[in-house]
């Protein structure tokens, strides 16, 4: 027997998102996934069964998000479970990213998902029900990697609007998620998903061995099962009660124990300066 939720999956064509998808359609979900090219994500998915839906998007045209939401409403009369997985990576310090190169990864990481959430939340509010999944990184709750300030910001961004809109939407049974993975085993280190700077600045040496580390050393090491990431997310979507807070990884878990860890600490060696502003009453 065929399971009804419906899935709306972005970035499916290859990585996390492509794993979730075939794992979704080889358990009976319909879903719905996007990718630039239709074709590509045809070939990459290799399904012609009526419970995929392959859709062309650009996720910075809001005219495109709004076409692929109704696309999928039109075809399995509704939409259950929102999977905002497209993204990529940016290399590079602060200062030698240009302007466009800051905000195209922003475009993509940030205002992508704001344009899907915009989009399909008047369906989600009408049927009283759905499940949002912002995929995020462990680099959206630790940032102390050299040469990732702008792709580490973008997460951030993504990590903070889903715990608000977690807020936001939960008067109207809506649940959010916002999943902080480590390293996973996909395309991501390669071309094509991790951009690194037009122009290099030499004095960053921290900033190159860490773009070299990624490129050369972890790349294709990763510790992460993608397979095993796309079962811990359904999984997450069937319970009642689901986390806002999802860190896979035993790598991301690590870190993100350490941060809070050394954070605690830090606040408690500076807890009189902090609480030293207020009004006196």
């Amino acid at each position: 027997m065929e399971n009804r939720k419906v899935w709306f999956v972005t970035g499916a064509s290859k990585g996390l998102g492509l794993a979730l998808v075939q794992k979704l359609l080889a358990n009976g979900f319909a879903v719905a996934a996007t990718s630039r090219s239709a074709a590509d994500l045809k070939n990459a998915v290799a399904h012609e069964g009526s419970q995929f839906l392959p859709l062309a998007v650009n996720l910075t045209d809001e005219q495109s998000v709004s076409q692929a939401i109704a696309a999928t409403i039109e075809k399995f009369g509704q939409i259950d479970v929102i999977v905002n997985n497209a993204g990529y990576g940016l290399a590079g310090s602060l200062e030698e990213l240009s302007d466009a190169e800051s905000r195209g990864n922003f475009d993509v990481n940030v205002f992508g998902t704001l344009n899907v959430v915009r989009a399909v939340m008047p369906h989600l509010r009408a049927q009283g029900s759905g499940h949002i999944f912002n995929i995020s990184s462990i680099g959206g709750f630790v940032g102390e990697f050299p040469g990732f300030g702008i792709y580490c910001a973008t997460k951030f961004a993504v990590s903070g609007l889903s715990e608000a809109l977690a807020e936001e939407v939960a008067p109207f049974g809506v649940k959010v998620t916002v999943v902080e993975p480590g390293y996973f085993r996909t395309e991501f280190l390669a071309s094509g998903s991790f951009v690194t700077p037009q122009t290099e600045i030499e004095a960053y040496k921290t900033v190159r061995e860490s773009q070299a580390m990624h490129q050369q050393q972890i790349n294709g090491q990763q510790p992460g099962d993608p397979q095993k990431a796309a079962d811990a997310m359904i999984r997450i979507a069937e319970a009642e009660n689901p986390p806002v807070h999802l860190v896979l990884g035993t790598d991301a878990f690590g870190l993100a124990k350490n941060k809070i860890a050394s954070l605690t600490a830090e606040m408690g060696v500076w807890e009189e300066v902090s609480k030293s502003t207020d009004y006196d009453v």
